[in-house]
């Protein structure tokens, strides 16, 4: 009966699989369904509760009394009978799970509470053996099937691309990881109780080539942190310690910016004694304070939602992205860059509250949301912070989910701070690639600036002339031409940094020419997606609709970047 129930789609589709690619491979396979072996020849497990007789009879009870009284009303006496040797299949035992751990056959209340349950989380390769055989018994035994979603991670190979296996002796213990493991004893441990002793020379070289020094201690966090961003769709992922390593980085970075945070709340601000001091006193800039605070708020919310979605799709890789980006590119690398200068000087009281307030809410909300991916560094950082920001409850773990609605998405505060960043990297970039030492100060030239940018360049010029180590911004005169110079594009404004003295304009033009190759390149793959019927009509319409966004910005790119290697290559080189 459950053969047949679940092999015509009996589930009524009441299970959803994630990725949705296996409910077609499921019902294919259950519609297909062949004999199932339900014997073992193992010591443990459920023995099969199989009686017989001398004469081969053979009688199914469930203890050997009421077999017994089979085999009496049969042969009209009292027989020998012997139990089957075997037990049942692991899979039939394990099939029984989702409801005999709540008192069934009995029906206690927690029966009732927690079947059917909501997720099932299992790897696709025993889809048949275990996920199939619980909605059977399921089926056949409650009348409903056991569980509502089923999530379907992949597989992890090692770092080459193979399974892991004792008698290949390239498991990774995960404890290792967490604690670490000197080379001696992940070498005794990968070759101890082989299946093929023989093994375990190539085991031992291939350990020691691999691990020369065993393996460092990297923290729970870290590696959880590196589960959920292996956790994509794939069917296979290989595992690399690299990762690991760099989640580890993640979390100082995470425990060095809490630390500044309080730092900054418990340090005393400076008191000015006089107008010399007045004089002398860094310049903060206030300017760009307010629209830092209202930036960094709105891009919590923005991350917030993007891990509600991930979660709600099981893309833990994307949400573990989306927590990264935020806490060590936004938050660290430009947040917490803006705000320092007003953070120690005493001279700006109502900004330098408000810079306070602003990092110490938003970290405090940010570890609510990185604690279900990194649980134990969220909550020994919380339980310092939290009192501060007026948050009170014993652990993370039972504090409220942040809501997004609390840190309003403000359109404007984002395009002016974007706006900031990319002029910023892209004179990092410009003394990056011409190998300019970052305490050389440079005069900025702006061309084919709107007034937008210009009002912008204007607002923000104690910050640009800070974080890019400028000496001068200004945009050229009508007329003007410009000197040779480094060029870089932000849309349509064309940075330019006067070289005179630092390079030619031949060595301008090959470092352009190289910009433009890759914006070629950006250009046919964002042709190549547009152009293509299966991504268009497939993809997400917010996904296609970006992707039209990037071509026009690159396209803009382009023309901007061809305008300056005309202008450049019309240079006067040196001897002509």
């Amino acid at each position: 009966m459950v053969r047949a129930h679940c092999a015509a789609g009996g589930t009524g589709h009441r299970v959803r699989f994630v990725p949705e690619n296996w409910d077609k491979t499921f019902y294919q396979w259950m519609r297909n369904i062949q004999d199932w072996c339900i014997s073992r020849q193992l010591w443990w497990g459920h023995r099969i509760p199989a009686w017989y007789d001398e004469d081969g009879e053979i009688y199914v009870a469930r203890s050997a009394a009421e077999a017994q009284a089979q085999a009496r009303a049969r042969h009209g006496r009292e027989v020998p009978l012997r139990q089957d040797d075997d037990v049942l299949d692991t899979w039939f035992s394990s099939a029984l799970w989702p409801f005999s751990t709540q008192g069934w056959p009995e029906r206690p209340p927690e029966l009732e509470l927690y079947y059917p349950t909501d997720v099932l989380v299992t790897g696709f390769d025993i889809i048949f053996f275990w996920v199939a055989r619980m909605l059977m018994f399921g089926l056949k035994f409650m009348g409903e099937v056991p569980f509502r979603q089923v999530y379907l991670h992949g597989l992890i190979l090692d770092a080459d691309g193979q399974k892991m296996s004792k008698s290949k002796g390239n498991v990774i213990d995960p404890l290792d990881i967490i604690d670490g493991i000197d080379l001696e004893a992940l070498v005794a441990k990968r070759t101890a109780g082989l299946m093929q002793p023989h093994l375990a020379a190539a085991i031992e070289r291939a350990t020691r080539k691999q691990y020369p020094n065993g393996i460092a201690a990297y923290g729970t966090d870290a590696l959880r942190f590196t589960f959920a961003s292996f956790a994509t769709q794939s069917r296979e992922l290989r595992f690399d310690l690299g990762r690991v390593a760099g989640y580890r980085n993640f979390c100082n970075k995470l425990w060095n910016a809490a630390r500044f945070v309080m730092l900054m709340l418990d340090q005393a601000a400076p008191q000015a004694t006089g107008a010399s001091i007045l004089r002398t006193a860094p310049s903060a800039d206030t300017t760009a304070i307010d629209v830092a605070n209202r930036w960094i708020r709105s891009r919590l919310g923005a991350t917030i939602s993007a891990v509600e979605r991930a979660f709600d799709d099981y893309r833990f890789d994307f949400a573990a992205s989306a927590l990264y980006e935020f806490t060590w590119h936004e938050y660290c690398d430009w947040y917490l860059e803006i705000v320092k200068p007003v953070l120690q000087d005493a001279h700006h009281p109502a900004a330098q509250h408000a810079a306070r307030r602003t990092m110490l809410e938003v970290l405090e909300a940010l570890l609510r949301t990185l604690h279900p991916l990194m649980p134990f560094i969220s909550e020994d950082i919380w339980l310092r912070v939290a009192p501060l920001a007026g948050v009170s409850g014993p652990s993370v773990m039972l504090a409220p989910w942040p809501q997004a609605a609390q840190f309003a998405h403000d359109a404007a505060a984002e395009t002016e701070l974007r706006w900031v960043m990319q002029l910023v990297l892209a004179i990092r970039q410009i003394r990056g690639e011409m190998d300019i030492s970052p305490a050389q100060r440079l005069p900025l030239l702006l061309q084919h600036a709107s007034a937008g940018d210009l009002q912008l360049a204007q607002r923000h010029h104690a910050l640009l002339s800070r974080l890019a180590g400028l000496a001068s911004v200004r945009p050229l005169a009508a007329g003007e031409t410009a000197p040779p110079a480094a060029a870089a594009q932000v849309g349509e404004l064309s940075l330019l940094v006067p070289m005179a003295g630092l390079i030619e304009p031949a060595s301008e033009l090959q470092r352009l020419d190289k910009r433009l190759q890759k914006i070629e390149q950006e250009l046919g793959k964002s042709r190549g997606k547009l152009t293509n019927h299966s991504f268009v009509n497939s993809a997400p319409a917010d996904v296609v609709e970006q992707e039209r966004v990037r071509l026009a910005e690159r396209e803009s790119e382009r023309a901007a970047l061809l305008r300056h290697i005309g202008q450049v290559r019309a240079l006067p080189r040196e001897g002509a």
